[in-house]
């Protein structure tokens, strides 16, 4: 199915995936209290360039996320863990253009015990597998913040190339400072690297 011929319209579900223990299904309002109860363990990540949502504001960032899904910008999924049956995080597939088959994997935030667990690289596993193998994407990027080192090691690891940086790309209000994005991507010819790289730490955690 080419991404044009599926362009996420405003009343289509996220699909439901499965894979080394882990399922990416719709985010729901139903998935905000395992969220919030996450959030309460220990900040996701207090980092000042950071955008996770608080325990306060979680709902609201859910609803803002179905909002962007009915005007077909984004498809949100939470992140459920198998052996638990809980939501541990949430992600999107966000800036669909189905013209060009393009998408971009991000507004990603993990539970602070569910990292280094397997649970990232099963769900970027299903994200990517979707978009190349069904979708037909031409490309799908990651974007972070210039001042996040982490996650730019991440997105390396993953495989993914650094396109450019962004210059003064977004203004933050609560910061009152100007961001520099961080733009990487993966490409078809890619994936198949990509896919055996995470088949690989998915085995270091014994989830496949």
């Amino acid at each position: 199915m080419a991404l044009s011929a599926a362009q996420n319209l405003p009343h289509a579900q996220a699909p439901t995936m499965e894979y080394a223990g882990v399922r990416l299904e719709q985010l729901s309002l139903e998935h905000a209290p395992d969220l919030v109860a996450l959030a309460e363990q220990g900040q996701l990540d207090d980092a000042w360039f950071a955008s996770t949502p608080t325990t306060q504001a979680m709902a609201e960032n859910i609803e803002h996320r179905l909002a962007l899904q009915q005007a077909g910008k984004m498809a949100p999924f939470a992140i459920i863990d198998l052996a638990t049956g809980r939501a541990v995080g949430a992600t999107t597939y966000l800036n669909i253009d189905a013209a060009n088959h393009r998408l971009e994997i991000g507004s990603t935030f993990l539970a602070i015990s569910a990292q280094g667990t397997g649970i990232n690289p099963a769900a970027k596993y299903l994200l990517l597998q979707r978009a190349f193998e069904q979708l037909e994407c031409y490309s799908v990027a990651f974007c972070t913040h210039w001042h996040n080192a982490a996650s730019r090691a991440a997105i390396t690891r993953l495989g993914a190339k650094q396109d450019g940086v962004l210059r003064n790309h977004k203004y933050d209000p609560v910061t009152g400072t100007l961001r520099d994005t961080v733009l990487f991507s993966i490409l078809p010819h890619e994936w198949p690297a990509v896919r055996t790289q995470l088949n690989a730490r998915l085995a270091r955690h014994s989830r496949i």
